[in-house]
């Protein structure tokens, strides 16, 4: 659990270096905001397919090796993309990293799958996903501070070293499934197997066939929308939000970056929580805790967007509240639900299928919010200024339409 967690945590400092340094490039002529909209997308779209397929091949890889080489080949491009400053080529890198990316997150439910048996996997799903504010919390007050040090370079050339020491941790202390160790399969040893549930005449034996088989369940197809939607509005916040403070509310980029660590720090209570209440006080029901989450995201952005200027422990306190809340959702439609439903060899697959649809939403949102965002751009007496009103309602919207469908899978259980 530390080796995944941690592991998969610090890498994320290898994915949103991009969000930390928009700025600087825009202000110093190097990208405009439309074309880091068509960089910023480029990593969602590759990271969709290839969390899908390494998603499939983690569950017949070994995870000590797949995960360790994923995050070395995601710090060596990062590390490049500090010495150049071509569009073509942070198209081509980013997108590369986005594949590399890719390895983490079915790497670790893999892991889980194996390791923790079917009535703890929330509470232990829920400590994993401390991973995701943990890893944005780093970002953002690690790299903002590296950027207003030593320029926006160091926001990709910090992580990849940082991330180069990462993956021969990782392969030093992660180990693969119980059995590979001489050990039983964790639901014999727990005596915790899940009931047969499938129909017999589909004759689903081998991970392949029970991968498959995901495809035919309905209510993975409208979590993966519902998750989808709430990745726009999560990937809106981190990769946007840093230039929303500072434009619309007046922050430095270190005052920003600070308040986005700070919302991330909400975020490790929001996702630790989510499992554990999920399961204790839910029995294991995730949709009561999607509702739930849902509407404190929905409310602190309504407040934070709305309010102006000048009042700092409000705008902190929303962001806080919607840290909390964004990752609890984070944790369930963005794998554990699908991970409940799924069959337990097909852990890997379920979480890959929810990562295209969730990846390629984070990208069209990318693509829309950096026109939107261009286009609500003037510069008077030399100065630009933004205007984010359109961004916002695109951003409420999706968030709306996710809870609206994720209330929709009230009656659907796992497969426990």
């Amino acid at each position: 659990m530390t080796a995944i967690t941690m592991g998969y945590g610090i890498a994320y400092m290898c994915r949103l270096g991009l969000s930390v340094v928009k700025k600087p490039l825009i202000d110093g002529g190097i990208f405009t905001a439309d074309q880091l909209g068509t960089i910023g997308s480029s990593i969602f779209y590759a990271y969709a397919f290839g969390k899908l397929i390494n998603g499939f091949l983690a569950d017949h890889a070994n995870i000590k090796k797949f995960l360790a080489f994923g995050i070395l080949l995601s710090a060596l491009i990062n590390i490049f993309m500090g010495w150049s400053v071509v569009l073509w080529v942070w198209v081509v890198l980013w997108a590369l990293n986005g594949w590399f990316q890719g390895f983490g997150a079915p790497a670790g439910v893999v892991s889980m799958s194996q390791w923790f048996s079917n009535k703890e996997r929330g509470t232990y799903y829920g400590i994993w996903s401390t991973a995701h504010p943990l890893g944005e919390g780093l970002t953002f007050a690690v790299l903002s501070a590296l950027v207003s040090w030593f320029g926006w370079r160091a926001g990709f050339v910090g992580p990849g070293i940082i991330c180069v020491g990462l993956a021969f941790a990782m392969y030093a202390s992660l180990q693969d499934r119980p059995q590979t160790l001489g050990l039983p399969a964790v639901a014999d040893w727990k005596k915790d197997q899940a009931p047969k549930i499938f129909d017999s005449s589909l004759k689903v034996k081998s991970t392949w066939q029970m991968q498959l088989s995901i495809l035919m369940y309905p209510s993975i197809w409208v979590l993966a929308i519902a998750s989808a939607l709430m990745t726009m509005t999560r990937y809106a916040m981190n990769d946007w939000g840093m230039l929303y403070l500072q434009e619309s509310k007046g922050y430095s980029g270190m005052a920003a970056g600070g308040l986005l660590a700070l919302k991330s720090l909400a975020g490790l209570a929001g996702s630790a929580s989510y499992g554990f209440v999920s399961d204790k006080v839910f029995g294991s029901r995730r949709p009561p805790m999607n509702l739930v989450c849902g509407v404190l995201e929905i409310g602190s952005l309504l407040v934070m967007f709305t309010i102006p200027a000048g009042h700092p422990l409000v705008i902190t306190a929303m962001l806080m509240v919607y840290g909390y809340a964004i990752t609890g959702l984070i944790t369930s439609l963005g794998g554990l639900f699908a991970v409940d439903i799924a069959p337990k060899k097909a852990a890997g697959a379920a979480m890959g299928f929810i990562g295209v649809f969730s990846y390629i939403g984070a990208a069209i949102q990318e693509r829309i919010t950096g026109t939107l965002v261009g286009q609500g751009t003037t510069i008077l007496n030399g100065v630009r200024q933004y205007d984010f009103h359109q961004a916002v309602i695109f951003w409420l919207g999706t968030s709306i339409v996710s809870l609206v469908l994720a209330t929709s899978l009230w009656r659907v259980r796992a497969n426990d």
